[in-house]
């Protein structure tokens, strides 16, 4: 099959909301409050990426992902990078990435067993519309009052640092030896192509996204399929269709008819873009 319909995951977390709309329902007062939605194929454990939601309400853990040799040491398959397009904010969200200054391995440790680290991690602010790419062994977490569409390597591995005293585990000895707790920039290298916007490139994956004027054949490249993430609007191609927070996975050729005022956001993984993708 050239192009399908990914099934969601609901994933609930303590820092999670139940206002999700206009994105997803709402979640009745008393209900779960969910953190996560992801997007996968049945069965298939093993795709190069995943593509998730996430809604907060309260601060994410201070959190470290291992880069790929890290976690394969570790007998995972990959390691994990991502990056984070900003769709909402509230008043005073922000994001942390980094430390405001260099910190030691045994400063780092110190500083997440006392809870000095919730100060030493950099809190930037964000607004709708940010891109953001984190690399593997940033330390990092997610402040409250953020909506965002997450692409990442997909593997389930993040070591907690720090949970602001909540009742989770946290993975000292992995998170500290998996780290590099410095200073971070966010390093926006957002090119235009034809009317798409590639936010990011030569990287573990490529991210771009588009709003189509047109219909548009997709074509992904051998063994590189390509994650659609429709983020407004709706699309349909070879009998299946998605509007938005819905997700296609395009694994050959497609045709995609798309509806007036079409907002994608295309996801690949590979270390540069491909020109021709898109037809």
């Amino acid at each position: 099959m050239s192009i399908e319909k990914l099934i969601t995951r609901r994933v609930d977390k303590v820092w999670g909301r139940r206002d999700l709309s206009p994105w997803f329902p709402d979640i009745p007062e008393g209900g779960e409050k969910l953190g996560e939605i992801w997007f996968e194929r049945p069965g298939d454990a093993d795709a190069e990426l995943l593509v998730k939601y996430l809604f907060t309400s309260e601060k994410l853990s201070v959190q470290v992902h291992p880069d790929d040799a890290q976690a394969r040491a570790a007998g995972y398959p990959r390691g994990k990078e991502e990056a984070w397009l900003i769709l909402d904010t509230k008043p005073g969200a922000c994001v942390g990435l980094g430390t405001v200054r260099p910190l030691g391995a045994e400063e780092l440790r110190a500083a997440a067993l006392d809870g000095s680290i919730e100060d030493l991690i950099d809190w930037k602010p964000v607004e709708a519309g940010q891109f953001i790419y984190s690399p593997a062994r940033t330390v990092h977490a997610i402040g409250p009052g953020v909506t965002l569409v997450e692409v990442q390597q997909n593997v389930d591995l993040t070591y907690r640092l720090y949970d602001y005293g909540r009742p989770r585990e946290l993975h000292l000895d992995a998170a500290v030896a998996a780290s590099v707790a410095e200073p971070f920039e966010i390093d926006d290298r957002r090119r235009t192509l034809g009317g798409r916007e590639i936010l990011c490139e030569d990287r573990k994956f490529v991210a771009e996204r588009l709003q189509p004027r047109g219909d548009l054949i997709v074509r992904p490249q051998a063994g590189r399929p390509v994650w659609i993430t429709v983020l407004a609007g709706e699309i349909a191609a070879n009998g299946a269709t998605a509007s938005a927070g819905e997700v296609l996975l395009a694994s050959g050729e497609a045709a995609l008819a798309c509806g007036a005022g079409t907002d994608l956001l295309l996801a690949y993984e590979g270390a540069a873009a491909a020109d021709d993708l898109l037809g």
